[in-house]
């Protein structure tokens, strides 16, 4: 079922989310209505709508229970700029770390390449158009009429009127004959029949990138000096061949970026990151302190708080295509809190996060559901992949089964790594499989009963030692 952008009610939403996620209800029914809020924003009155904050959330669970999935899977369906940062990252260079309001700078790219492929597909029949007929000009140049110079002299007015006629004549017949060959090379190049044909052409050629050092990566930094110096520079072009085929893709290319209004797009990249922006901040965790020892790198945990807090309560960040106010982007934020709690965070910051769900661990039941309901679940990726080399594989009940319970145990004695567990499963379970296709095994069907699974896994499951490498 399409719903329109943005329109999705609570319900409508979690039915969705329950098509790629297993269990996890409240953290679905916290995000739907999360969601659904942005749009009911929209629809009050000017004076009230900017004082109506998001509820930012917070999920706690354990690694592999679909948290990431769950806002992933959320910003698709919203059509919304969505990025996923780690907050370790502001971490790791020592005191520094990276700059955390790059995330917001990341999501504005992010908004101007989804409404810039928006608006290429908009016009991009124009484009392809456009780009049909400068190939039809390199194969077909068209006729250009010659230059009539004005003759003064009196003699000669007579004669060269005459002689004028009879060149609009010529001029007419061949631009007749011209466009008829025109016509004729068009329905050709729109059949393909001409795809495999050499062409040479002038391409832009590509510009030289400019690395600027400095304390901050070209990510990092609010103005793109790169752009700057490209904008200044005239657009170099080069002689290309190729084929027909490639040469229209090329320059349908060149044409649909004459044709994109990249202020417009800028523009309305900008709202949308402001209006409809999100961004999931995983490992929240890693940057809370669990004991009240400041020493360390606790030191940096608490500063990478600080310069959370006014991205997270609003604040305008410099990016390369304008000023982005915060104030309104959704924040959802997660960690596994093993060591530190939420309360562990500096309390301006927990007051960002109002909304806190804990997702629980998967059971064995889960497993079931995940290898079989999803419309990406695992054996069906793991039955597509094989069906590329011509092999149907079928997995029987009691394998399904067989394999649940094994992930469930080993994420019991060894670690609880959640779902992430199946992948090493399978991947063990048809590892000898997957090698010997198709120049060592030649079979058109394959089925996995519960027999080979407990002669694959069984031995490495009873050894405690060896079930640590199922990571």
């Amino acid at each position: 079922m399409k719903y329109s952008n943005g329109s999705l009610t609570p319900s409508q939403t979690v039915a969705e989310l329950d098509k790629y996620i297993i269990g996890q209800g409240e953290a679905k029914r916290a995000v739907a209505i999360a969601l659904r809020n942005r749009w009911r924003r929209q629809q009050v009155a000017d004076d009230l709508r900017d004082e109506i904050m998001p509820n930012n959330i917070i999920l706690i669970g354990p690694t592999g229970v679909g948290k990431t999935e769950i806002a992933r899977r959320l910003a698709k369906l919203s059509k919304a700029p969505f990025i996923k940062v780690e907050a370790s990252k502001f971490t790791e260079v020592g005191y520094v770390g990276r700059d955390v309001e790059s995330m917001i700078r990341d999501l504005t790219d992010i908004a101007v390449n989804m409404v810039s492929a928006e608006k290429k597909e908009e016009i991009q029949e124009k484009a392809d158009e456009l780009a049909e007929e400068r190939i039809l000009d390199i194969l077909i140049p068209p006729v250009r009429k010659p230059v009539v110079t004005e003759i003064k002299s009196e003699d000669v007015v007579v004669e060269d009127a005459e002689n004028e006629t009879e060149v609009e004549a010529v001029v007419k017949d061949e631009t007749l004959q011209n466009e008829k060959t025109r016509e004729w090379m068009k329905k050709k190049l729109k059949n393909g029949e001409m795809d495999d044909k050499l062409i040479e052409f002038d391409a832009n050629a590509p510009q030289i990138g400019v690395q600027v050092m400095g304390p901050m990566g070209m990510d990092d930094m609010g103005m793109n000096i790169q752009e700057i110096v490209s904008s200044m520079m005239p657009k170099k072009k080069k002689k290309r061949k190729t084929t027909i085929e490639k040469a229209r893709k090329l320059l349908s290319q060149e044409e649909a970026q004459k044709l994109i209004d990249m202020e417009a797009v800028q523009t309305e990249a900008i709202r949308r990151v402001q209006e409809t922006g999100m961004v999931f901040i995983d490992e929240i965790d890693k940057v809370a302190s669990g004991s009240s020892d400041s020493r360390g790198p606790d030191v940096s945990r608490e500063g990478v708080q600080r310069d959370l807090l006014p991205i997270v309560e609003g604040s305008t960040v410099n990016t390369k295509y304008g000023p982005v106010k915060t104030d309104h982007i959704l924040f959802i934020a997660s960690g596994a809190f093993h060591i530190a709690k939420p309360s562990d965070l500096i309390p301006e910051l927990q007051g960002r996060f109002p909304i806190r769900v804990e997702l629980k661990s998967l059971t064995e039941e889960d497993f079931v559901k995940i290898l079989t309901v999803p419309e990406n679940a695992l054996l069906k990726q793991y039955s597509a992949l094989l069906k590329t080399e011509g092999v149907n594989v079928k997995f029987a009940d009691e394998a399904i089964s067989e394999v649940a319970r094994t992930a469930a145990y080993v994420n019991e004695e060894v670690e609880n790594i959640g779902a992430r567990r199946l992948h090493t499963i399978l991947t063990t379970l048809l590892e000898d499989i997957l090698f010997n296709l198709p120049d060592k095994l030649d079979k058109k069907k394959i089925t996995i009963d519960g027999k080979l699974v407990n002669t694959k896994l069984d031995e490495i499951v009873k050894n405690r030692d060896l079930s640590k490498y199922i990571l």
